[in-house]
């Protein structure tokens, strides 16, 4: 199976936020679903149900954006997306716009040189069209994993672990829809 390498940004991107849901129902006698106090609109905290429309580029280009679909929705400071981001909410209310620049460290790490592996060719029987920035996929005992080709071989495929856009900077364009 194999699938390029944009492709798989988003599907791995969409594959984050496809987890990302409202939180449950909350405990009786709070104001989640109101206005923290008369006149003010809720700010996002930690635990707010925040909904937001996004645009994501990396070195310039556009990688995967809200726009024409339905915006983000995730609890913010759990976890649902990565914390360069999720840091950059807490305040934010309805209807304001922001862009922020997360560094690897803060979204998917920096590149780490041990996560690239050469694998025998005959471990890829069946894919002689595979090209240089394809897809892999393959399976552990418990887990799905993806890896980029790196190179290609006579007798052997460099294959890149690292998460697609581990090392890169970030730049995400928010606008804020609701914070619950």
């Amino acid at each position: 199976m194999k699938m390029r390498n944009v492709a798989v940004i988003l599907l791995i991107l969409g594959v984050a936020f496809a987890g990302c849901k409202k939180a449950a129902n909350a405990p009786e006698g709070s104001n989640t679903n109101q206005k923290e106090s008369a006149g003010t609109e809720m700010t996002a905290k930690s635990g707010s149900n925040v909904s937001m429309n996004y645009t994501l580029k990396v070195d310039g280009k556009v990688v995967d954006t809200s726009e024409g679909h339905e915006p983000l929705v995730f609890v913010l400071g759990s976890g649902q997306i990565i914390p360069g981001l999720d840091e950059q909410l807490v305040g934010m209310k309805k209807g304001d716009k922001k862009h922020v620049v997360v560094s690897p460290d803060k979204g998917y790490g920096e590149l780490d040189e041990k996560a690239v592996q050469k694998v025998p060719r005959t471990a890829f029987q069946g894919m002689k069209d595979m090209k240089v920035g394809d897809v892999v996929t393959g399976r552990t005992e418990d887990q799905e994993i993806h890896a980029r080709v790196a190179s290609i071989g006579k007798d052997e495929v460099t294959l890149d672990f690292n998460h697609p856009l581990a090392g890169k900077t970030l730049e995400f364009d928010v606008e804020i829809v609701s914070v619950q």
